[in-house]
């Protein structure tokens, strides 16, 4: 391991969601799709506050359908699609400014599949920005996940599609893995570059 990466063993998510705290949104990315879920599942269990979950490449709520997960009564699931979204996102929007409010993007891919090349870049970053903003008063969270590999160049990029993650100064980058029995939560950089590392105690998703 890189001695400059500062590795933080742990069995419970109280550090990971205080990083979530100095930066909104969040995007965790990921390149195991059930890996994805069982991290998001446990993290928004966690939390005491509502929780709206945009589910719009519908895994999450098809492991709730199957019984394979267990929804939380505190947790609201949207599906939502091109022609309910503006109006799901205003709703939302009237929820978390006043009320603390986690709120799940899962995901990036599916979001992205819901709109055409033009506008999608473009939309999807004002409605994150715009839910973070409004959020700020009430400290509510933003949480963004990705499905995503690396390219030739070592950039992470979505998969499939191969396109670009949305990136800002304002927004925390993470990244999830697993490397043997053991589960690696990354924060990273603005290049992308690993600055610190947490272990996940995998006794928490069994």
């Amino acid at each position: 391991m890189d001695k400059n990466h500062e590795l933080i063993l742990y069995n419970e998510l109280v550090s990971i969601k205080n990083e979530f705290l100095n930066k909104s949104p969040n995007i965790i990315l990921c390149s195991e799709p059930f890996l994805k879920t069982a991290f998001v599942n446990e993290l928004i269990n966690s939390y005491k506050f509502p929780v709206i979950f945009l589910d719009f490449d519908l895994h999450y709520s098809g492991y709730v359908v199957s019984e394979m997960i267990k929804k939380n009564s505190n947790v609201e699931i949207y599906r939502p699609n091109k022609t309910d979204w503006k109006q799901i996102i205003l709703e939302i929007a009237k929820k978390i400014s006043t009320e603390k409010t986690l709120i799940v993007i899962d995901s990036l891919n599916g979001f992205y599949g819901m709109f055409d090349e033009k506008e999608s870049g473009r939309f999807i970053n004002a409605s994150s920005m715009l839910l973070s903003s409004i959020g700020r008063d009430s400290n509510s969270l933003v949480i963004i996940t990705a499905i995503v590999r690396k390219n030739d160049s070592n950039e992470w990029i979505l998969s499939p599609g191969g396109r670009h993650i949305i990136d800002s100064k304002k927004s925390g980058m993470y990244n999830l893995s697993k490397i043997g029995n053991d589960m690696i939560f990354s924060s990273l950089n603005q290049i992308g570059s690993t600055e610190k590392k947490f272990k996940i105690d995998t006794l928490l998703f069994e």
